[in-house]
């Protein structure tokens, strides 16, 4: 069935509503050459968890650290487009001030302070919420992390589960609406990274906190979300709800490990044109 464009424009004004963050054609160039991202545009929702996907190189990290306001750390900067935040443009706002409203990036490689305590580590979560009641707090993250309750010492001798854990649990003291995940799965057994998606999910469900997953486990990122994105070459070549990328015959074949070899979706000159990519 092919949508007028009054459906189109109310399909776009209805996912408008429900997003939490927006970014509309954003585009990130580093060392003033590099083009990372080009024009790049997405939707996190309220209450639910979006994944993007995509293999090495995507831009899926550049895409976080755009949101975060990080760029400058690597010598990046948006040059064109917003990012939208509960209805405000924060596309330039600095990354402390995105803490403060509710935006908290656990990076990759997970960024915890090796030498300071769990308590600690804990402790840092909450630093932008003075008065906080925060040995409460702590009880509550043990709630739901147990083991970092019984492990004593510094933080650097957690295994990568725990760590991985203590870096959730850091960006819960922040008390944020909308948590981004830099590969959580990265460095872990099967086992750990099935108990830290079935965390990832709690805080979802039982916090109703927002999630922006970036994965490289696409199956497993796609059965804990609602809705997905794919990216390629600083491009979002695909989306659509979880459910629909999982059954999508391409998806399988390219992330899924439904074919013999893993092509790029850039190969495949009339995606654009198929139904099945609209």
């Amino acid at each position: 069935m092919t949508l007028t464009a009054e459906q189109v424009a109310e399909s776009l004004s209805k996912e408008a509503d429900d997003a939490l963050l927006s970014i509309n054609n954003v585009e990130v160039i580093f060392n003033g050459v590099i083009l990372v991202l080009r024009g790049i545009s997405l939707n996190a929702r309220k209450g639910k968890i979006t994944a993007l996907l995509g293999a090495n190189g995507a831009g899926k990290s550049t895409t976080l650290k755009a949101i975060a306001g990080l760029l400058r750390t690597d010598d990046g900067e948006i040059t064109r487009g917003s990012v939208t935040y509960d209805g405000r443009d924060v596309t330039h706002t600095p990354p402390d001030r995105k803490v403060r409203d509710g935006v908290f990036l656990v990076m990759e490689g997970r960024g915890i302070i090796q030498d300071m305590t769990i308590r600690d580590n804990l402790r840092l979560g909450a630093f932008t919420r003075p008065g906080a009641n925060v040995e409460t707090e702590i009880e509550e993250i043990y709630r739901f992390f147990p083991r970092l309750k019984e492990r004593k010492g510094l933080a650097g001798y957690l295994s990568g589960g725990e760590q991985q854990m203590l870096a959730i649990g850091r960006a819960m003291m922040a008390k944020p609406r909308l948590i981004m995940m830099d590969e959580p799965s990265m460095g872990l057994s099967p086992l750990l990274v099935k108990e830290v998606f079935g965390i990832i999910r709690r805080l979802n469900r039982e916090l109703g906190i927002s999630i922006l997953l970036v994965e490289q486990n696409a199956n497993m990122a796609l059965k804990i979300s609602d809705y997905g994105y794919i990216m390629e070459n600083g491009k979002i070549v695909l989306d659509g709800s979880a459910e629909e990328l999982l059954q999508n015959e391409d998806v399988k074949e390219f992330y899924l490990g439904g074919g013999e070899e893993r092509r790029s979706f850039l190969n495949v000159k009339s995606f654009r044109r198929r139904k099945r990519w609209l």
